[in-house]
């Protein structure tokens, strides 16, 4: 069963930490089976996946503890036990990033969140074009963006401001999803990325807003968002778009971070081959006026 997100009313973050951390585990406990967890068994099991007796003997914990972790109660958990559910439940490097972050284990490259747009920002968005270039948000809200970046997807200028967030777009903007070559892919991605963001502000009613108002528009994004699959935005990647202007665009995308866990990245599609590149000087031709994002 889903952990309900819901944005009425102020509730305590810890609590909604310690139940996201609760079905977190849960999820990826029944995920494990006893054969690849090396549990020998006979006969018929009830349980999907690991029992909590066995993760909690697995991990050298007792059984009481590893039950009040997947219950939620408000207990301390030391860096030793996380490590130890880490191994134990054979998370990757995204999942071991959030399974600290929602059990609030004290990070030290953890800063303070700086104010990312800055006049000198919005120039170098500017000097980018024809190459598309953007500012975002961890929880993928569009900052700032060039002419070239307005016009690539659909024109964000015509898209209400609180509208201007990537998932968003994603999952509920009919002209927006088609410009996505290989959609299925880039959306799970994309909420698998949000899941890590998430980890970091499950008290926060922005995040919990957005996660609720995506679940009731999009059946696609609730069951996606229900696996509880999690993986980092990536440095660089490749990705094609199918612009309905002036046709397939391929680049090879990066993201510079622009302070240390900020959540705020400078995105920029660098054009992979010189046919995109004259596509995307005519595109932005037809713009010569920049109006960058309020």
């Amino acid at each position: 069963m889903a952990t309900a997100i819901s944005s009425a009313g102020p509730e305590d973050p810890g609590r909604l930490r310690r139940a996201e951390l609760a079905e977190f585990l849960r999820s990826r406990r029944e995920r494990l089976t006893p054969q690849q967890a090396g549990v020998i068994y006979t006969g018929r099991r009830r349980t999907p996946g690991l029992r909590r007796e066995e993760v909690a003997q697995l991990g050298g914990m007792s059984t009481t503890w590893y039950t009040w972790l997947e219950q939620g109660r408000d207990i301390k958990v030391s860096d030793q036990v996380l490590d130890s559910l880490s191994r134990t439940l054979q998370l990757d490097h995204d999942e071991r990033s959030h399974l600290f972050a929602l059990a609030g284990a004290p990070d030290p490259t953890t800063t303070t969140e700086c104010d990312a747009v800055t006049p000198q920002m919005r120039a170098v968005l500017a000097k980018l074009d024809p190459y598309p270039a953007c500012v975002q948000g961890g929880k993928y809200d569009l900052l700032a963006y060039n002419t070239a970046l307005r016009l690539l997807l659909t024109d964000l200028d015509d898209v209400p401001r609180d509208q201007r967030n990537c998932v968003w777009l994603t999952f509920t903007h009919p002209a927006w999803r088609e410009s996505i070559v290989n959609w299925e892919a880039t959306a799970a991605r994309m909420v698998a990325n949000l899941r890590v963001a998430m980890a970091d502000h499950v008290g926060d009613p922005l995040w919990r807003n957005l996660v609720s108002r995506l679940r009731a528009v999009s059946p696609e994004f609730g069951a996606l968002w229900d696996r509880h699959t999690v993986a980092q935005v990536e440095d660089s990647g490749v990705r094609t778009i199918r612009n309905a202007i002036v046709g397939e665009l391929h680049f090879q995308v990066s993201n510079t971070w622009l302070a240390p866990r900020s959540g705020h990245r400078l995105q920029v599609f660098a054009p992979a081959d010189s046919e995109t590149e004259r596509r995307l000087a005519s595109l932005v031709s037809r713009a010569p006026h920049l109006r960058p994002a309020p």
